[in-house]
């Protein structure tokens, strides 16, 4: 009995060391064996970067430069690259436009070669997007983060609803929004026809109002929730993205975790009664509505019916939860931070505010835009590419090499991430000229494809068969917007403007955009 006892302790034992050695070999491997192996190999193909550092890499040193560059407004310029992205600026700088950077204990290679972000992006399978944390995966996933057949299938459930026809039929629910928002403007006015105001949160509410409506059929007011948990959520996910790298962290129940969980529980709730609303609705016999949602339903009911009602078919609940949710976030987020920088640019350019003003009135005198004059403005389609040049709403996207990978004349070994940084390539002199740090829509006169001369130089919302499915939503939303305010107003920037682009998910005013409007008689 005894000799028994004492082998079940022996065993024990062993298998505790057996563990522990197990996650100590682990932990070493992870935090420390393989940076540097991935360090050495790097170098190998002619790439340059600091030293690894234990746990940490750049991390410290980013976010320090980060905190500094955020710390007090930039002079009045387009040069924003010093701000937003000052520790990628200055590894590039340091170590040439073939370098990396640390993330942590993963190294990521900054692509400065137009030819390989082609490659990159028209090459899905070989270089899918990043994991990202768990925690930040609570802000949207849906079909931004899927990869592989799910990718494939959401994306050929959701495109009918951002087809051309579609986006037609929801071009009232455009104009109800932003009429609302002039009239808004127009109450605000002083006896002299003038206002001076932050037209941030204005355009915030303006983006989130139109998403509400053209997803679900519903008001801003009625969807007010839903925002202010997505906003409170951006937050906490930019804190979660500073301590990503610190081992076990993300496993704490900490206050921030415990409260981002509760507003994604309280977020797929409201969406869920929206959602089986209108399931119930739709098997009623009501007819389909033109909104993104039950278009998205109806879209996923002949997958189904086509392929076969199996669970790898079509959508379940929770997908059609979090294609909603990324609705929400992505249609907010990407069209109110191009209205803002629109108007900062069109303020301190008044020409390019005169020209485009007139163009408007050319085509619109003081009438409802419509969807054939959207299309053939001009002017303002120039000023919106060069609006989304010089200030994209994701300053740089990230892919991740999950084996050893041919890139260009170089071979990446497996467990390095790729950084395509979106604001270094729109700012670049030598794809863009001498004047690349300026404000000049001629540019673009003759179309994307003349202003890049083919190159992938210019990819605000991304490129290749991953492209922002969204786009042509937001950019006549966009036209609609700044045609109307146009119609309306004239507008200047105030003295109390203080000029911080920042990044929160997305580029944006740290300061908000205090202009000065002015109301223009037709």
């Amino acid at each position: 009995m005894e000799a028994t006892l004492d082998l079940a302790i022996t065993a024990g034992i062993t298998l505790v060391i057996v563990l522990a050695v197990t996650w100590a070999w682990r932990m070493l491997n992870w935090l420390w064996l393989r940076p540097k192996k991935l360090e050495r190999l790097l170098r190998e193909q002619g790439l340059q970067g600091n030293p690894y550092r234990l746990i940490v890499g750049d991390l410290k040193d980013l976010m320090k430069m980060r905190k500094e560059a955020k710390s007090k407004p930039m002079n009045l310029s387009d040069d924003i690259l010093p701000r937003v992205f000052p520790y990628v600026q200055q590894s590039v700088t340091k170590h040439g436009k073939n370098s990396f950077i640390w993330f942590g204990p993963i190294p990521r290679v900054t692509l400065t070669d137009p030819e390989q972000i082609k490659d990159v992006l028209n090459k899905i399978y070989d270089f899918p997007k990043s994991d990202g944390d768990r925690l930040v995966k609570l802000l949207a996933t849906g079909l931004v983060s899927y990869e592989g057949e799910k990718w494939s299938k959401h994306r050929r459930i959701i495109n009918p609803a951002f087809n051309l026809e579609k986006l037609k039929i929801m071009l009232p629910i455009f104009f109800q929004s932003c009429n609302d928002l002039i009239t808004k403007w127009e109450g605000m006015l002083s006896s002299d026809g003038s206002c001076e105001m932050d037209i941030w949160p204005f355009l915030q509410n303006l983006a989130s109002d139109v998403i509400a409506r053209a997803a679900f059929g519903s008001s801003y007011e009625e969807g007010r929730r839903i925002f202010q948990l997505q906003k409170e959520q951006v937050e906490h996910t930019m804190s979660v993205l500073v301590k990503v790298y610190i081992p076990g962290w993300r496993f704490l129940p900490t206050t921030t975790h415990r409260r981002m969980k509760k507003i994604d529980r309280e977020i797929k709730a409201s969406l869920k009664e929206m959602i089986n609303k209108r399931e119930r609705a739709l098997k009623a016999g009501e007819a389909t509505k033109n909104n993104l949602l039950d278009i998205l339903l109806e879209s996923n009911h002949k997958e189904v019916e086509e392929h076969g009602n199996n669970r790898n078919v079509g959508m379940s609940l929770e997908d059609v939860i979090e294609e909603c949710k990324l609705f929400y976030f992505a249609g907010q987020e990407t069209t109110s931070g191009l209205l803002v920088w629109t108007m900062v640019l069109l303020s301190r350019y008044p020409d390019w505010q005169a020209r485009a003003r007139e163009e408007v009135l050319q085509v619109f005198g003081n009438k409802k835009p419509d969807f054939d004059g959207l299309s053939h403005l001009k002017i303002v389609t120039m000023i919106l590419y060069e609006v989304l040049r010089l200030y994209p709403p994701v300053i740089a996207l990230a892919r991740t090499v999950h084996k050893d990978v041919k890139l260009g004349n170089r071979t990446l070994p497996a467990g390095v991430q790729l950084y395509l940084p979106i604001v270094l390539f729109h700012h670049d002199r030598e794809l863009w000229g001498d004047d690349a740090e300026v404000f000049n829509p001629e540019r673009f006169s003759e179309g994307v494809l003349k202003a890049t001369n083919g190159k992938v130089s210019f990819f605000p919302f991304g490129w290749g068969p991953r492209i922002c499915v969204g786009q042509n939503f937001s950019l006549l939303e966009a036209k609609m917007a700044v045609s109307m305010i146009l119609q309306h107003f004239s507008f200047e920037l105030s003295p109390a403007y203080a000029h911080a682009p920042t990044t929160v998910i997305t580029l944006r005013p740290q300061y908000g955009a205090h202009i000065i409007l002015r109301k223009v008689e037709i």
